[in-house]
């Protein structure tokens, strides 16, 4: 089974590449938190991509993806859906929001209200939503990939912590190399790159992944090295609140389908030490006296790796 799942993982990810142009490592991060159910926050600047990423991943594996721009003015009915009267039978009927979906990109999230940010994670936390005391579930699959521009402040909400938490990873794509930028004008159609891929795999194959990574071997040594690296985060000199037990079982999750990304049978240290910033550095708060220096979290997560002690 391991053997076809590479397969599979690999063929996906190469569909994706015609489209992204860019860092592939950054396909392999979206597509780790895609096939281990972790949301990915996506924190960057306009135009570097992130709309064209979760795109190609959702077309390469023949998903249903909605999208959803953030604004001040948006209400939580607006994600889940809203309960309709029909005066024709008499009857309500549920009209069904965004949220109703496999893959979910929820632009500049940061720019609505907390209110509606939190009907937004209850379907990221518990897979399902409350709509006038009816609970909806939603896919088993159900993943999102939500966007904020570090560059804007203005008219902007910060996201409460709880709701951070809940992302598996937080990275940035930044702007791609010259050569890359050069080779998206060599497509038939250089505004629209999702027009060069199609879909790739079916949903018994991206199902065949996910069951796969109950095979990867991850030892007792492992275990312990990955929750003693998140156990360090909470008492760091000049760290207000580390990460929370969510962070090892995330780290632990994406493990797993990285050895599948390797083709390997089982978890080594590399693979954490790989991960653990993208796990980490959204889950960090720093005293804000240190927050006012130039510490940062990524300074912090290196020192940490560098001295937290590596199983053989």
């Amino acid at each position: 089974m391991l053997t076809e799942s590479y397969s599979i993982y690999k063929k996906i990810k190469n569909n994706i590449l015609k489209a992204f142009k860019g860092d592939s490592f950054n396909v392999d991060l979206l597509m780790f938190g895609y096939f281990t159910n972790g949301h990915i926050l996506l924190q960057d600047l306009p135009g570097t991509g992130k709309t064209t990423l979760a795109k190609s991943l959702a077309k390469s594996v023949d998903s249903d993806f909605k999208r959803i721009q953030f604004t001040p003015d948006l209400l939580p009915t607006d994600i889940t859906g809203v309960n309709i009267y029909n005066p024709a039978d008499r009857e309500f009927r549920l009209q069904k929001g965004p949220v109703f979906t496999n893959i979910l990109l929820a632009d500049e999230i940061n720019r609505t209200t907390s209110r509606t940010q939190s009907a937004l994670l209850e379907a990221m936390e518990e897979k399902q939503v409350t709509i006038d005391g009816g609970i909806y579930k939603l896919s088993d699959d159900f993943f999102v990939v939500a966007t904020l521009n570090p560059a804007e402040l203005q008219g902007t909400y910060p996201l409460p912590e709880s709701q951070i938490d809940r992302f598996s990873m937080r990275f940035s794509l930044g702007y791609i190399p010259k050569k890359d930028e050069m080779s998206l004008l060599d497509l038939k159609n250089p505004s629209d790159p999702l027009a060069e891929i199609s879909s790739c795999a079916t949903q018994e194959e991206t199902h065949l992944v996910r069951k796969s990574l109950k095979e990867i071997v991850i030892t007792e040594d492992i275990k312990d090295y990955i929750v003693e690296l998140v156990r360090r985060t909470r008492n760091y000199k000049g760290v207000l609140i580390g990460a929370s037990p969510r962070a090892s079982i995330a780290i632990l999750k994406l493990c797993r389908i990285m050895a599948v990304s390797e083709g390997s049978e089982y978890v080594v240290p590399e693979y954490v030490i790989k991960l653990a910033p993208f796990v980490l550095g959204h889950r960090i708060i720093l005293d804000q006296h240190v927050a006012d220096g130039e510490t940062k979290q990524s300074d912090i997560i290196s020192d940490l790796i560098r001295n937290t002690p590596v199983p053989r």
